[in-house]
Parts: structure tokens; sequence; C-alpha cells
């Protein structure tokens, strides 16, 4: 059966139309006519078989259908420039991989490294997009995900990575010759909002004394914490991988011992089937996992 697509032509005019407000300025956009502009917007109603937008008199207006359909097209329209700007800037017989990846894992972990994949597989573009959380991958357009290992990934296919670390680092201005473990406790203490228990866990893990383990500012991600942690103004408790190089330059200390006890395991996930880019996602998972071997 003949599918029921809107002509690009009625779907750019109505989104113009809809963002405008106003048919003539639609028309200036897409250098078109106002007469054209509403032959149209009539063709996609008569499709549709209801109104987008009321008319009185020489004003038109979107209705609720039009305004949540114009939502609807307009994020189609702009996915689908991206996407074909994307293919214009491809290289014949060239490959690419769509990666979903936690933000901070990506920014500190994988894109310092992509360079090597890069080296290997330079017919290999790999796309890469912040989540931070679970999400359906069916009809998502990702090949994979990088992400924590969570129940949210029934179905797909996990291959475990490695365990982060998490170990609380400061700033080493903050800390004097005294007890380190004193210090600790008077250090103002930041926090992640997604792990909101962290430092009640470490002390009674470490067996540090923390008088309110509650106390202090929280962050959404590991990256902003980690920008408040360089900038001075507390202790917050990062995974070690993050943080390799300020420790080893001394721009950071952490006299304290790791969590072992709070500890994620980062994963890949994929679909069961991979789909058309599958010998370009086993590349990669042979060259990540080879990299995650390398985590102390």
């Amino acid at each position: 059966m003949r599918r029921k697509i809107p002509s690009s032509a009625s779907l750019q005019a109505f989104e113009a139309a809809a963002r405008h407000g106003n048919f003539a300025r639609a028309a200036e956009e897409l250098s078109l006519t106002e007469g054209a502009i509403s032959r149209q917007i009539a063709r996609l109603e008569s499709l549709l078989n209801c109104r987008l937008f009321d008319r009185t008199k020489a004003r038109v207006k979107l209705n609720p259908v039009g305004a949540r359909y114009a939502h609807h097209v307009r994020e189609m329209l702009e996915r689908l420039e991206r996407d074909t700007q994307f293919v214009m800037g491809m290289p014949e017989g060239s490959r690419s991989l769509e990666i979903a990846v936690l933000p901070t894992f990506c920014s500190r972990w994988l894109i310092p490294r992509l360079r090597g994949f890069q080296s290997l597989y330079p017919d290999i573009t790999v796309n890469i997009a912040a989540r931070t959380d679970p999400f359906i991958m069916t009809g998502s357009g990702f090949d994979a995900a990088i992400h924590f290992e969570h129940p949210a990934w029934a179905g797909m296919c996990t291959h475990a990575l490695f365990k982060e670390k998490l170990v609380p680092v400061c700033h080493p201005d903050l800390l004097t010759d005294q007890n380190v473990a004193e210090q600790l406790n008077r250090l103002p203490r930041i926090h992640r909002r997604q792990n909101p228990d962290a430092w009640l866990h470490y002390a009674e893990q470490s067996g540090i004394v923390l008088d309110n383990p509650a106390q202090g500012v929280r962050y959404d991600l590991h990256e902003m914490a980690l920008a408040a942690v360089l900038a001075g103004q507390g202790v917050a408790m990062i995974p070690r991988i993050y943080v390799e190089k300020e420790l080893e330059r001394g721009t950071l200390v952490a006299p304290w011992p790791d969590s072992e006890q709070l500890s994620k395991t980062f994963c890949l996930v994929k679909p069961l089937e991979t789909g058309i880019n599958e010998s370009a996602l086993q590349d990669f998972e042979r060259w990540l996992q080879a990299e995650s071997l390398l985590v102390r």
C-alpha cells in the first residue's frame, strides 16, 4: 500500500508558516509567493483531512492539532537535514557508527583515545552523542552505547569493559600536613546528584569519620564536580580513570583510599541485531576491548 507521506515542499511550507505565524514571512524565507505557501498548506490539510491553522480574515494561527504536528515536522526536517549533510560529507566507501556515551566518560576517557582507533580504521567515522540514562535502542538511530550495566538494558547484548573506582580528590592547596582523614571531614563535600549516598557509603567502608556525609553541593555530572574540584571548591568522589593525568601532574591529590565497593561496570551495549553497520561495530568493539585491558 502506498504510504501517505506529504511532499517535502508542503512540509517545508508548513514548518516555515508555523514558525513565523505568517504566510508572507514563510514565502519570503522560501523564496516563494504567498499564494504558493497557501496552496502547499491546503494540499497538506487535504491529505491529513483536518485543518492545521485557524483562519480569521487576513490572519492565520496554528490550532492545537497544527501546533503538535509542527513540532514533529520541525524535528523530522532538522534530522533529515543533519543526515543529508553527514552523507554529503562522507568519503566514498567509508563506514560510520553512531554511539551514545556517558558525557564525562566520553570527554575524559573515550575521545582522548579515539585517535588510536582512527589510525587503525581511517575509513570509519565515529559519531558520538551524550546520553546519561539508559534508553530504548530500537529506533534510536544508535548502533551501540557505552554505559553502566543496568537492568534497563535487558534484551540487549552487553559486553563488560572495566569497573570504575571512585576516589576522593581535591586541590592540593586545600590540604595541610595534618591528619588527612580529619581533613577529609572538614573539607566541603561535592556530590553527584545521581549518587547522593556516595559519601555515606564511603565513610562506612573506609572507616573515615564524616560528621555529615550528606552535606555539600550537588552536580549532575562528574565533569561538573571535577571542575569544582579543580577550582579548589572542595573534595569530590571521582572515578580514578577521569583524573589520572591531574594526579600525575599534581594538580589534584588523592591521599585517601579508593572505594572498591562504590564501583560500577562500564559496558558496551548493542542491539541483538546490529544491522548494516555490523562490520564497523565489530572493529570498534575489538579496539574498545583492547583499550579496556589497559585500565588499571
